[in-house]
């Protein structure tokens, strides 16, 4: 194998893409194998898989490998034994097992390398990937690899583990089973028993013709105490959470909807009982196990949600769990972040955030705060300037010395606002619960009429029809109308990559009538910038210079222009310098080009604008400038002039105004627009539009937004990659969607519809089935009918009218 280092490859249509990632080789690519590469971090991850004989890997998909980032210290807290008992699922000492979540994973090729593991390591006994929660569990002998040689691999072979203060805070919460273990309950009685109650329904113990009796009449007790036995799990182990509901509700003074479900239930068994054992007939048996197995099915649908999606995430899901403190003796050491103290020197590396408050005391600070603050710019600090929580350093190493703890920084105070604390689900009343006070009192009464009607006209009916109202009208498919509705759509919103939290989010959504959405990051993309040129017209030797110039610079603006420029001729440069900071340099000949600030390039009274710009002079004579303007997401203008024509809309950006001319230009007439907003100002102006009777949606993408997206009545948090990052909220939709926003709010509004539709076929079988019951003609055969065929029907209209509604949607 040879392996080959080139430069001055051009950026045009004969470009070689990397064997491993597929990206653009650029200015200099290696060639090994015979084969290019972007970077060391692919050619290392290539040359593990063909010693090992994993290259299969690139047969299953080409370029489907993921560029290994600089790890160089990132894990070094993993040597922290501490740390490693907490983050481990077992560890005896010799074998640990670890889950760890994998952002990467996105491909059969992707499982088949992690779950080979073993093969680049012989200590590694074995991996196990979950495709959907983009996990994979791996043992391995600790006594021979450890867990931070362990993320090393991964992380060289381009499946970095994401690990956050979260997932070392929290205990793993289990898995809560117990509803599974109720509905299996219930359906293993409800067939036994519907097979038990056969001879009833047909009448299989009346004579033959011979004269003698049919032979299971002499079973019949048999049968029917073995269907009592059947019902006893399933009234007091499936039903027991609808009685514990309906006596808080009860204590609460509240009738809600589980009140005559836990009538129903309970009169079905007593009534049932009675009748086996005074051998006046075989009860509802059938009915009563039928009902619970249902309601309960409901209530598993209407549970199932995206487990491998966060929406409680706060400062800790992506904080560091540990970073590096500089002792007083000038020794490193690794800290657990909830150790660092008042007075600490930290040491913070490249691309990691910064944990605390604290004063810069050396390096060259370049700090992201967009997170915090929304300001999409990262601002330049230097020694003895204070820095906040939050931030992310983009430029090399800095030194800082903390003046807080980590729970006394701004970051972790804005999490202390009582808005975090509250339960919006407490606040609101469902569909479900809010019939159910009316449906309670409207059976009860009825009940209390016809038993009063019969015991004038017959005495000995009168307790047949109290009781045969309270079964028949027990609401068990309106209790299931509404779950499987909305359940079903919590699945085609997934399908269409809007993954809400739960199903009451469908129905606070139904309800919106004004919607607040960020600027930075929301309603635009950070994958894509425009520029507008201002300044004298470039001779074709100085756009030449510049296109050549920028091109050896990996400045996010650079890159960006660098991808804007028409294409030029390689040239070889005299001289190039970087200016941390400030901008670049390039010369050929007796041409001298200065590209970066204002000031930079000596325009000292430009660099106070408002906009986002790279400023160019040439042989010291300025000549222009490049002005970037945020490039705004697909359709947004088309989505907020339909959205105004029923919501009212406003905007809300931790930036300056510099937009707010292309702004006014895509919104409708009139649309507030508020910059320079904190995170706190943005909560806030939410809290006043609900003082004022509006029911909110606030659409963000950054932690910044968190508490207004907390206080909302539903909170959207906009994410490039729905797995990644997302701050707290009640649902995430996935940026390529954000143009359909208003179709998801109007198609709650038609959910909400569909579970009233499905109320009225409800009402129609509770009417035929109240006519015998309160005419003294309930039979088990009419109940066994009626209330299995309502609950079948309800759920099968809800259903079928959910999937076309989700039909339009695709």
């Amino acid at each position: 194998m040879q392996l080959t280092f080139v430069l001055g490859m051009s950026k045009n249509t004969d470009k070689p893409n990397c064997y491993h990632c597929g990206d653009d080789c650029g200015r200099t690519q290696l060639i090994f194998d015979e084969k290019n590469f972007c970077c060391n971090g692919c050619k290392t991850v290539y040359e593990i898989f063909a010693s090992n004989d994993l290259s299969y890997y690139y047969d299953l998909q080409s370029n489907a490998g993921a560029t290994p980032s600089k790890i160089e210290g990132k894990y070094d807290f993993l040597d922290t034994p501490a740390i490693v008992e907490k983050l481990t699922e077992f560890n005896d000492g010799t074998v640990q097992i670890i889950n760890l979540y994998i952002p990467h994973i996105h491909c059969s090729s992707c499982i088949w390398v992690l779950e080979n593991l073993n093969k680049l390591n012989l200590a590694i006994s074995g991996s196990q990937v979950d495709f959907p929660k983009k996990t994979v569990r791996i043992t391995y002998k600790s006594n021979s690899i450890s867990l931070k040689e362990l993320v090393l691999l991964l992380s060289k072979i381009g499946y970095e583990p994401y690990i956050s203060l979260d997932d070392y805070d929290n205990t793993k919460k289990k898995t809560d089973r117990s509803l599974i273990y109720k509905l299996g309950v219930a359906g293993f009685a409800f067939g036994n028993v519907m097979f038990l109650s056969f001879p009833d329904y047909f009448d299989l113990q009346t004579s033959q013709s011979n004269g003698g009796e049919f032979w299971l009449n002499q079973y019949q007790d048999v049968f029917r105490w073995l269907m009592f036995i059947f019902s006893l799990p399933v009234v007091f182990y499936s039903g027991r959470d609808y009685f514990i509901s309906a006596f808080k509700g009860l204590r609460s003074r509240l009738l809600n909807i589980d009140v005559p479900i836990a009538l129903g239930i309970l009169v079905l068994f007593l009534r049932s009982t009675l009748e086996i054992s005074f051998g006046w007939g075989p009860g509802f048996f059938d009915s009563l196990t039928g009902l619970l197995f249902f309601l309960l099915l409901g209530k598993f649908f209407q549970q199932k949600t995206y487990s491998f999606l966060s929406f409680e995430r706060d400062y800790k899901s992506y904080f560091p769990i540990a970073v590096t403190r500089i002792t007083t003796h000038g020794r490193e050491e690794i800290t657990q972040v909830h150790n660092i103290q008042k007075g600490d020197r930290l040491l913070i590396r490249n691309e990691e955030l910064i944990p605390v408050d604290g004063v810069l005391m050396g390096g060259n600070a370049r700090i992201d705060y967009s997170f915090v603050t929304g300001e999409s710019e990262p601002v330049q600090k230097i020694s003895g300037d204070k820095v906040f929580a939050g931030g992310k350093q983009l430029q090399g190493a800095i030194e800082m010395r903390a003046l807080k703890s980590v729970s006394q920084s701004y970051l972790t105070q804005l999490w202390s606002n009582s808005v975090f604390q509250k339960d919006k689900s407490s606040a609101f009343q469902t569909i479900t619960d809010r019939i159910g006070k009316r449906f309670t009192i409207t059976v009860l009464t009825i009940a209390l009429v016809a038993t009063s009607f019969w015991l004038f006209l017959d005495p000995n009916k009168a307790m047949n029809v109290f009781t045969a109202v309270l079964i028949i009208a027990c609401p068990c498919a309106i209790a299931l109308a509404s779950p499987f509705t909305l359940g079903n759509m919590l699945r085609i919103f997934g399908r269409n990559k809007f993954y809400l939290k739960d199903t009451q989010t469908i129905e606070q959504l139904a309800h919106i009538n004004t919607a607040v959405f960020d600027k930075t990051g929301t309603i635009t993309t950070a994958l894509k910038n425009t520029a507008t040129y201002e300044g004298m017209p470039l001779t074709a030797a100085e756009a030449s210079l510049l296109k050549n110039t920028i091109r050896a610079s990996n400045h996010p603006l650079s890159r960006s222009l660098y991808n804007m420029l028409a294409e030029q001729n390689i040239i070889t440069l005299d001289d190039y310098q970087e200016y941390l900071g400030k901008g670049v340099t390039g010369s050929v000949g007796e041409e001298h080009m200065k590209i970066g600030s204002a000031a930079f390039v000596g325009q000292e009274e430009l660099s106070n604008e408002l906009n986002t710009s790279v400023h160019i002079s040439n042989n010291n004579a300025y000549l222009g400038r490049y002005i970037f303007h945020n490039e705004y997401r697909e359709g947004v203008s088309e989505l907020f002039k339909t959205m105004s024509s029923d919501i009212h809309l406003a905007i809300l950006s931790g930036d300056n105004e510099g937009e707010k001319q292309r702004l006014q230009e895509l919104l409708p007439k009139l649309t507030p627009l508020y910059f320079n907003q904190k995170p706190e100002d943005k909560l806030e102006f939410i809290q006043s539009l609900q003082q004022s009777g509006k029911k909110v949606l606030m659409v963000g993408d950054g932690l910044n937004d968190a508490g207004a997206l907390a206080q909302a009545e539903v909170g959207i948090a906009i994410s490039e990659n729905v797995n990644v990052f997302s701050p707290a909220c009640d649902g995430i939709l996935d940026a390529s969607r954000f143009k359909n926003i208003h179709k998801y709010i109007l198609a709650s509004k038609k959910a909400m519809k569909i579970i009233k539709l499905s109320f009225v076929l409800s009402l129609c079988y509770n009417l035929i089935g109240l006519y015998f019951a309160v005419t003294g003609q309930l039979q088990p055969v009419i109940a066994a009918i009626l209330m299995p065929l309502s609950s079948i029907s309800v759920v099968a209209f809800a259903t079928v009218m959910t999937n076309l509604l989700g039909r339009k949607l695709h």
